[in-house]
């Protein structure tokens, strides 16, 4: 029995080894690879939270290398041993949740909540409050049931709000076959961390390979549906831009009332349908572009005298033109205010420089077709 005993420890050994070599190396080639994708990328846009993924990643490598170092030191000290582990795996949590706030979409009400100053004490008191009990455990050496498995309930709470963001963001870039294979991934994860409770480590050894292949996976689909997203929703500059009106009339006797935007990266043209009034407003500036005087004026705040007629009434007017075309383009909710909104506008108008409220269509004379 003693025998068979000594046999079962070094092929668990064995086990632990090679799982520790592989942690280490795939996930450290996996960290590298992220923070490559965004230095070429992301840093050029000042977004971090492809490091914050990096960082989490790379914490399970370095958990793999303490897994190596304590099987070829015979380190016996299960407390020890189980302690690295869960502070590697907190730290791993803490920095997925870390990373969350810089996704572009996130889906309400949790989006303000992650988007918010609190953010940082919502994910870094509970941070301490497992971490602390368990490096105390870790140097006293005591057992305590309760403090036991704080990171399985800390990766619970991450996988909740990493779970809803990642269905948003890859649903959001049109990709639901990536959304629900995330959802997968999560729920895959989540069942391994309710079985670490189990505290069988061969089946748990075999989880969390599955899990920690998939996740890593998983964020590098995250990271092109990223770059892909600004490779095809890039706002052309003016002169790129090409426009051209129609009505239509449908057989139901309707009348359809249509714009073709050229010049978008992914497509030769983008239809997009307007509403009657949108789309009298747009060929107003169309028109005025293409006649002697360009600009249109807009109505001031507070404006009280009836005699003074304007070309527009409100500059909101001009805001709801450009959420329609983004929606039609884009598809309703799918972009945003600073990569979308905001360039199309300097791409479509300008402000006269002398601040009397007048605004006239940037498109080349050229490109207009009516």
């Amino acid at each position: 029995m003693s025998l068979n005993f000594l046999n079962f420890q070094q092929i668990s050994n064995e086990i632990l080894s090679f799982y520790g070599w592989w942690q280490f190396s795939v996930c450290l080639f996996a960290f590298i690879a992220l923070i490559a994708i965004w230095w070429h990328i992301g840093k050029k846009q000042n977004d971090f939270g492809q490091v914050w993924l990096a960082l989490s990643v790379l914490c399970w490598s370095l958990s793999g290398a303490f897994e190596i170092y304590f099987i070829e030191t015979n380190t016996t000290s299960e407390i020890v041993v189980d302690g690295w582990r869960s502070v590697w795996s907190l730290l791993n949590s803490l920095f997925i949740l870390l990373a969350l706030p810089w996704f572009r979409y996130l889906p309400e009400p949790i989006g303000h909540i992650i988007k918010s100053k609190y953010w940082i004490y919502i994910v870094g008191i509970p941070f301490l409050f497992s971490i602390l009990p368990t490096l105390s455990r870790m140097v006293s050496g005591t057992v305590i049931t309760m403090i036991n498995e704080l990171d399985v309930y800390y990766a619970i709470f991450t996988l909740g709000f990493l779970g809803y963001v990642l269905w948003e963001s890859f649903l959001k870039r049109r990709l639901k076959a990536l959304a629900f294979l995330s959802l997968v991934c999560i729920l895959v994860v989540l069942v391994a961390q309710v079985y670490k409770l189990s505290g069988n480590d061969i089946n748990l050894t075999l989880f969390s390979a599955i899990f920690k292949t998939s996740l890593i996976m998983i964020f590098f689909a995250l990271a092109l549906s990223w770059v892909k997203e600004l490779a095809e929703n890039v706002i052309p500059d003016s002169d790129d831009l090409q426009i051209k009106f129609l009505k239509n009339k449908l057989s139901s006797g309707k009348m359809e009332y249509l714009v073709f935007l050229k010049g978008f990266p992914g497509a030769e043209k983008r239809k997009v349908k307007l509403t009657p009034a949108l789309f009298e407003l747009f060929s107003k500036f169309a028109q005025r572009r293409l006649s002697d005087y360009e600009w249109l004026e807009i109505k001031p705040k507070n404006f009280t005298m009836s005699n003074k007629i304007f070309d527009i009434n409100d500059y909101n007017e001009v805001k709801r033109l450009l959420i329609a075309l983004l929606d039609g383009v884009y598809g309703k909710d799918s972009w945003t205010t600073d990569h979308h909104l905001n360039p199309l506008k300097a791409s479509l108008f300008e402000m006269s420089e002398k601040r009397d409220r007048k605004i006239r269509l940037k498109i080349p004379q050229e490109n207009i077709s009516l």
